[in-house]
Parts: structure tokens; sequence; C-alpha cells
């Protein structure tokens, strides 16, 4: 087998194939015994008529595709492991000359991981910062504590006022007629938070429990219910419930309550310590990400469409399961946004290619600096999944499979890369803040989330599969 490589544009490579005339006579040998188990052919057995009697039965022509599309997935396959090529998708195909007797010419076009060229990635313009903490913000935990103490009481001798907590029955008409969520008998809100609709808590505001009241609101362009912008509604209310919610005095007595704690003082300095760690995590972090964006912006990457496909795919699923966990489907989302599809897609692209970058630049900076990841170390992170996600098999399915440790190891790796980064810039600048490591503070874990199906692109990583796609020939 002679091949011939060709880069081309967007990181994309063409090889040139021309395989000897015995490979194509095998091959339709071949074909023809595949075929003729396939397809039941009077008089012999599945697999055992000959080449001749299958071609009577299907068409010459059937056997032909058949053998090209056996020697042409061959062929690719070999070259791709044998010269360790990386595939992003599957190879378009060009058949010049498929004839018995004379070698088989044709041309295969893979898009393939891009070439990365890093530039600076070490010396970066910038330090770590990290927020400092006050008296103030030290007061507003105490605050939001003290809130989460607190109780709801009835409210005698004045109106409703934002932050009350009331219970509502409303009936509410759209040019005369009710609409799905426009009544309700018994429904509890906290004024100010606005659940419903614009204005409609304004409404309630200055009311007295047992008050009657009727309003109208104009729904605004901008609403995230489509089939409701524009609608002028009609409402009829009464008050049913007003309570106040009441909060304990920040004292000793209330600092004894939250926590083993002797005194209020006591728990101001724990919460400043708290405080304080939180601020050196986040300046850590922040750090991270600057250093991973410098690298990112500095590499020069051709950075080839399907990548950022493949991203997109990624941050899709990553919105999914958010949605899931709050119990919003996908055509829920929509209809409530107005959006599309295609319209989200669309809007995640241009972050979809920020991250595929930094991910291929990350992955460059780890062979640099000889960044590995032990088998023992992927096995682990599997043994620590099947843990985690044990009531899901077909996840731990994936955390098992070679593409499932793949990504474990990539997770890891480009970790591990991003943490050498920072530690190496600290330890050359002593004077720095003493911003702690992150996997310190119980982070760190590569099946933290389950990744979608479509997560970790392949050519986002370091995978070792060089095994391309499903091809064919048939109609390239």
């Amino acid at each position: 087998m002679q091949t011939t490589n060709t880069p081309l544009p967007r990181s994309r490579l063409q090889i040139e194939f021309e395989l000897p005339a015995e490979r194509l006579t095998r091959s339709l040998d071949e074909a023809a015994r595949h075929l003729s188990q396939r397809q039941r052919i009077s008089g012999f057995r599945p697999g055992k008529a000959p080449r001749s009697v299958v071609e009577r039965v299907v068409g010459a022509s059937t056997v032909m595709d058949e053998a090209v599309d056996l020697l042409v997935e061959s062929a690719v396959r070999d070259a791709v492991r044998d010269q360790r090529i990386l595939p992003l998708d599957s190879p378009e195909v060009e058949v010049t000359q498929a004839e018995e007797g004379k070698p088989v010419i044709f041309k295969a076009t893979l898009q393939v991981r891009p070439e990365i060229k890093l530039g600076d990635f070490e010396n970066f313009p910038f330090k770590p910062e990290v927020e400092p903490v006050d008296e103030t913000m030290v007061e507003k935990v105490v605050d939001e504590l003290r809130d989460s103490e607190g109780h709801y009481e009835p409210v005698e001798g004045r109106a409703a006022d934002k932050g009350d907590y009331v219970i509502v029955g409303f009936d509410g008409t759209r040019d005369g007629a009710k609409f799905l969520g426009g009544s309700s008998e018994q429904m509890p809100l906290v004024l100010g938070q606005n659940r419903l609709y614009p204005g409609f808590e304004d409404h309630i505001v200055g009311m007295r429990k047992g008050e009657d009241r009727e309003f109208d609101i104009d729904i605004p362009e901008n609403f995230q219910v489509e089939s409701m912008r524009g609608a002028h509604i009609h409402f009829e209310l009464k008050l049913k419930e007003l309570r106040t919610k009441v909060v304990p005095e920040a004292n000793d007595e209330f600092a004894r309550s939250v926590g083993r704690f002797e005194d209020l003082a006591n728990l101001k300095v724990e919460l400043r310590k708290r405080l304080e760690e939180n601020a050196l995590d986040r300046a850590r972090h922040q750090f991270a990400e600057r250093i991973v964006e410098y690298a990112a912006l500095n590499a020069t990457i051709d950075l080839p469409d399907v990548l950022i496909d493949q991203e997109v795919e990624v941050m899709r699923d990553e919105m999914r399961s958010a949605l899931a966990r709050q119990g919003i489907g996908d055509e829920a989302y929509f209809k409530a946004t107005g959006k599309t599809d295609a319209e989200m897609r669309a809007e995640f692209r241009p972050e979809a290619e920020k991250r595929a970058k930094s991910l291929l630049a990350i992955a460059e900076i780890s062979k640099v600096k000889g960044v590995e990841v032990s088998d023992a170390e992927v096995k682990a992170e599997v043994e620590q999944a099947k843990t985690r996600y044990a009531n899901d098999r077909s996840l731990i399915q994936y955390f098992e499979s070679e593409r499932g440790r793949n990504s474990i190891r990539n997770t890891i790796r480009q970790s591990r890369t991003v943490e050498q980064l920072v530690d190496e810039w600290l330890d050359a600048h002593p004077d720095a803040p003493r911003i702690k490591h992150i996997e310190a503070a119980g982070s760190g874990s590569a099946v933290e989330t389950p990744p979608a199906d479509s997560a970790a692109p392949a050519g986002l990583g370091e995978s070792e599969s060089v095994t391309p796609p499903a091809i064919s020939a048939r109609g390239a």
C-alpha cells in the first residue's frame, strides 16, 4: 500500500492511496461471502455461494461496491493506526479507480487534531487578587444567618409591606377570558421576590388582611413567557393571610444557637476566618482561569469547526442537565424563553470556540510540562464513579469504557497542568499572596459531574485511540 499525505487548511489531511490489484480481488471474494451471508441464495449455505453466483443474484456492481467499502475502510484504518493520526470525524472518500486487475486509487480527507503552536504561557503580566474581608462582610453573613433562623408571625394593625409573607386568592382575565396560570385559591408569596407577573406584587403592598382589590397589569414585550407578551390582564384579588418575618437578635444566645460558639464575638471570628479562606479559594480559581485564557490567547491554533460543534454539544448537554435538576424540560424552557434550539446553539458558539481553544492549549502545555496521569489514578476515579453513581448503570459503563477512562485521564491531566502553572508562578514570586491549592480544599475529582454522551470531544484531549469512525466509499 502506497500513501501520500497532503496537509490542507483548517486542520484537514488528505491521504492518497494506491492499493495493489490483488487486494481488490481478495476484497471481492470477501464481499461475496458477506453478501451471501446476508441474502439467502438457493442451493448454498450462508456465506458459501461462489462469487460468480452471488454476482448473478445481486449484481456485479453491488459486489464491487461492497468490496470497495471493505477495502477503503481497512486501508484507512491501517493508515490512521500506523501513522498515529487522530481523526475527529468520518473521512470524506473519493474513489478514482476501482477496476478488477488494476490498482485501487482513492483519497480520503480527514479532519484531524489541529497543530498547536504555543506562545508565552508562563510570563503573564498579572498576579492573584485576593478580595479583602472587612467587618461589613462579616456583619452581612451574621444577618444572613439571622434571616435563615427567622420565622413568620401574623401581622396585626398594619398593611402589607415588602418582605412580608402573604397568601392570596386571585382570578385573572385576559380580554375578558380566563387563562392558564391566571387564577389561584391559595398562592403563597413573599412580597418583593416578584415570582408572578411584573408589577403584580406591587398592588398587594398596602393591603390589609381580608381586603379585596382589583387592578390591571400590562405585560412587557420582553416577558419570559412569549405567549403572554404584550397582554393586558385584569385581576380580582383577596389578601387571605399576612405574616411578617421575625429574626433573632444578634447576641451571644443567637451565636450559641447556630453552633458551638461561646459568644457573638467568637462566631464573628470564625465567620471572618471562613470568609478569608473562601477569598483565597476564589483568588486561586480566578488566577488559574486567567492563566488558561492567557495561554489560549497566545497560542496559534487553526481551530476546525468540528471541535467547536462538539463543544457546543457539551454546553448544550450541560444546560440540559442543569435544567433537569430544576425539573425543567427542553420544551418548557424553549416555551418560556421564546428561543429555539438552533438559536441557543448559536449563542453558545463564541464561548464554545473559546473553551475548545483553551482545552487544546492546556493539552499541549501538559505535553511540554510532562504531566502524566497513572493508570492507578484513573482506576481510582472509575471506582469512585461506580460508588457515586451506583444506580446509573449506563453512566458506570461509560466510565468503565476506553472513552470514559480517556475522559477521566484528560480531565485530571488538564487540572494538574493548570495547578502546576499556578504553583510554579507562586514559587517564583514568594511575595505574592499564598493562595492555597484548590485540591487542598476538597476539589479535583474527575467524576464530580457526570459527562453527557457527547462530552470529551476527541480532539480536545490526548486520547490514545486512533480508530477512525465508520466510513463508506458510496456516494463520495
